[in-house]
């Protein structure tokens, strides 16, 4: 799935609980996003391609370097310590992180009919890896529709509760964009 598909799952997941607060939202919807930092090896790929010593960092690593249980685990220790021990954040996290999984399983495959298993216990085993044949394209039309109802959802939220993703990086803007909407879309009482 598209990176912000991703983001906007692990949004949703964040706002299951909507007792939480911002830093502990960030923290659950980038444990949605955190699998796919292996994929920054493109950039490493794409600058030494056609050199003598080409860094294959995207196409040996992706879905297979960061998409296991060591790094889902990982995660959800990190969601534990940075948001002052708290375990349903970590919880949420996990879970954020395995819908991204799943996610990848029913619509990440690529050109040329790749499909992207899943080498769910690396690096503890390659036995068990995660693969399905009915796997969609990245740009299939499952994966749009997955993401207008998460805009969507994502929308109303923000003009409900009054904070939208935008918070993970501007309290300012997601205010504006809170407003706008509102303004748009005046709540009755």
């Amino acid at each position: 799935m598209n990176p912000v598909t991703h983001l906007l799952l692990g949004w949703t997941v964040a706002n299951v609980d909507t007792s939480l607060n911002r830093r502990e939202r960030t923290v659950i919807t980038l444990a949605g996003v955190a699998p796919d930092l292996d994929g920054l090896g493109l950039v490493a790929e794409v600058l030494t391609r056609g050199s003598k010593h080409e860094l294959l960092w995207w196409s040996n690593y992706h879905h297979t370097a960061l998409h296991n249980i060591s790094f889902a685990v990982l995660v959800a220790i990190v969601a534990f310590l940075v948001t002052g021990r708290r375990w349903r954040v970590a919880l949420l996290a996990f879970a954020s992180f395995h819908i991204h999984l799943l996610g990848d399983l029913l619509g990440a495959r690529g050109p040329e009919n790749d499909h992207w298993p899943i080498p769910y216990l690396t690096p503890f085993s390659d036995r068990w890896q995660w693969i399905w044949d009915g796997q969609w394209e990245l740009n299939a039309w499952p994966n749009f529709v997955i993401t207008g109802v998460l805009l969507a959802l994502t929308f109303y939220w923000a003009w409900k509760r009054g904070y939208s993703p935008l918070e993970m990086v501007s309290c300012r803007a997601d205010q504006a964009f809170v407003q706008t909407l509102r303004e748009r879309f005046p709540i009755r009482r």
